[in-house]
């Protein structure tokens, strides 16, 4: 039993809690989260680190009249325990369990669904000028971190702050890590602006001096304005955030509730925009968190007492794969370099960078300025490969297709968490990746079917000296050379199997699928043929045409959406002529919600048994 933490149901219940009772009321939150995403997996060491922020935001603040909207939402666990959903945190990103994101449909509570990183400003500025535009009156708050200040959106929305001369706070949570460790200028600047406490020290000790002068002593001080921020610029190297027109108040520390409470309360009173940069500590409580921030930024279940992940299952993974592979090319070819933005240990470039560490570059949370950066390194004779997840990359379409692919550039993309993703839900998953880049001039499109034949993309990759992506999904490695021993990817469409009654045409991790699928169909005398069509684009129409022209059942199956994918690309290609009858199947027309992966399959008929009666009702009607 929590003595505090069972009396909160609503922010309502914060409000006549003194600072004493929230500092033990931080602790009991943090027990809870460790028990709770020790058994169920998620982001730990980010929402360990906002705790005290959480709880001075929801007792200033007024929600849900007042708005709060949190920048990525990964650490939005403790605003969803203070709203009245503590005690739905056994379903934590399970299958109709609570999301781990802020979900609009989810709770009156959570005014804008995040997963993406640096729009909280833009779209808290977006709230406030509408609040004006309709002369309302309440608070808007952005909470972002120092992370995604990195990202170029930041900056479009600092920059339109000024013209907004009206009651706007962003509160800068500044850990000193996104997912990996920050680098760049503004991590530099905040660097400089935390380690200069004496600043705020010495602006107190000035302004008692001065306001103690008998009868003068208010209004020299008022009247100091312009000297005071020569000071502080003297000091600070320039504050840039008041450049684009903020008071900034800080930096402060952010976990003392005491602090946090004055600074909001003053921030809130305020007429123009704010800044308040508070200074946390990722992973706070928890020291293996704390040590180490970024292995425990998203986990799986773990042991609290040794931090180690509880699923018993060793696996190597697509990512690791491609990270090793690209140690072996590097070795042997100079020109080649490796980027990421911000995510050097999730694509697998960790032992990349240690071991070449002059040729590889992690530009943070910006993904449009890693394809356009990479574009400038191949057109001067280098040849990126850009390790990237499949839902950010989403992010940099036009730098691909304008400043990659018109350009013909020797640029590879691994393409990771392409698919379905699962647990992290709608903005995390990665079925649209076909589909936006399905209709790219010069970029060839490869999905593996298992790890050696990633292995031998990455070669054909930097054979072909132009635009390429390779596309592979999260999780266990799949090793297919017992049923397919063809890797020679120079040839994009592989037979595994060969039938009469219908042709399975899948992709990716799908490919292992049809032909357990073909299996099970030959038990009831149904033959099918299996193909393996691993380079999507340039389209080979010809050879296509050539496999499925011997058969009457086409089906196509694939790990994205079937809107503009691999079922749509064959599709277009067929020009009534043949006499076939086409059954696509995919992800609908939807964005999936969060959930076990075999549960989501299950439920949209992509597991084993559903794709196996859905070809047995198409064959007979």
């Amino acid at each position: 039993m929590k003595k505090y933490l069972d009396q909160i149901n609503s922010p309502k219940d914060l409000k006549e809690l003194s600072d004493e009772e929230l500092n033990k009321l931080a602790e009991e939150i943090r027990e809870f989260l460790l028990d709770k995403v020790s058994h169920s997996g998620g982001h730990i060491a980010s929402n360990l680190g906002v705790v005290e922020i959480t709880l001075a935001l929801h007792k200033v603040f007024n929600l849900p009249e007042d708005k709060i909207i949190w920048d990525v939402g990964h650490q939005s666990y403790i605003h969803k325990i203070l709203t009245g959903r503590k005690d739905r945190f056994d379903t934590l990103r399970q299958f109709k369990g609570l999301s781990g994101f802020p979900k609009r449909d989810e709770s009156e509570y959570d005014f804008f669904d995040s997963g993406h990183s640096s729009n909280s400003i833009s779209a808290a500025l977006g709230m406030a000028k509408a609040r004006d535009l309709k002369n309302e009156h309440y608070s808007v708050v952005s909470v972002i971190g120092d992370g995604a200040l990195t990202g170029g959106i930041a900056y479009e929305a600092l920059n339109n702050v000024c013209d907004l001369k009206t009651n706007f706070i962003v509160l800068l949570n500044d850990n000193e890590m996104s997912i990996s460790k920050n680098i760049g200028g503004i991590s530099s600047h905040l660097a400089k602006l935390r380690t200069a406490p004496f600043y705020t020290e010495l602006k107190k000790k000035v302004k008692k001096a001065i306001t103690g002068i008998p009868l003068v002593g208010n209004g020299v001080y008022a009247g100091m304005g312009k000297a005071k921020d020569l000071v502080k610029y003297l000091i600070l190297s320039g504050v840039i955030f008041e450049q684009f027109g903020f008071k900034y108040i800080g930096p402060v520390d952010g976990h003392d509730i005491h602090e946090l409470l004055s600074v909001m309360q003053s921030a809130k009173k305020a007429k123009v925009p704010v800044l308040i940069h508070a200074i946390t500590k990722k992973g706070k409580g928890y020291p293996l968190a704390e040590n180490e921030p970024d292995k425990f930024h998203g986990v799986p279940p773990f042991d609290l007492e040794t931090g180690k992940n509880t699923d018993k299952r060793k696996c190597e993974s697509y990512s690791a794969v491609f990270g090793s592979k690209l140690i072996e090319m590097a070795e042997e070819d100079k020109r080649i370099v490796a980027i990421t933005a911000a995510m050097e240990e999730g694509t697998g470039l960790g032992y990349f960078a240690q071991t070449y560490p002059d040729r590889f570059f992690d530009v943070g949370i910006a993904e449009q300025h890693a394809l356009s950066y990479s574009a400038g390194l191949a057109i001067n004779g280098l040849r990126p490969f850009i390790a990237i997840y499949s839902t950010f990359l989403q992010r940099a379409y036009d730098q691909l297709l304008i400043d990659i692919c018109l350009q013909k550039l020797p640029i590879t993309l691994g393409i990771d968490r392409s698919g379905i993703v699962g647990e992290d839900g709608e903005t995390h998953n990665g079925i649209f990746g076909l589909s936006y880049l399905s209709h790219m001039p010069n970029l060839t499109i490869m999905i593996p079917k298992d790890k050696n034949e990633l292995k031998a993309m990455m070669d054909y990759a930097l054979k072909l000296g132009g635009p390429c992506t390779i596309s592979y999904p999260r999780g266990e490695v799949l090793d297919l050379s017992e049923i397919s021993q063809n890797y020679k990817v120079d040839e994009p469409i592989e037979c595994l199997k060969e039938g009469r009654d219908v042709c399975i045409i899948a992709s990716g991790r799908m490919v292992e699928r049809a032909y357990n699928c073909a299996k099970l169909l030959g038990e009831e005398k149904i033959n099918a043929t299996v193909l393996n069509y691993r380079i999507l684009k340039p389209f080979n129409k010809e050879l296509m045409l050539q496999w499925i022209g011997k058969s009457k059942h086409v089906i196509t199956l694939e790990d994205n959406s079937i809107y503009g994918g691999m079922g749509s690309i064959v599709a277009s290609y067929l020009d009534g002529t043949q006499p076939i009858k086409l059954l696509n199947i995919g992800w609908p027309d939807k964005f999936i919600e969060h959930g076990d992966i075999k549960q989501l399959e299950k439920n949209y008929g992509l597991d084993l048994e559903s794709i196996g009666q859905k070809i047995k009702e198409f064959i007979k009607k």
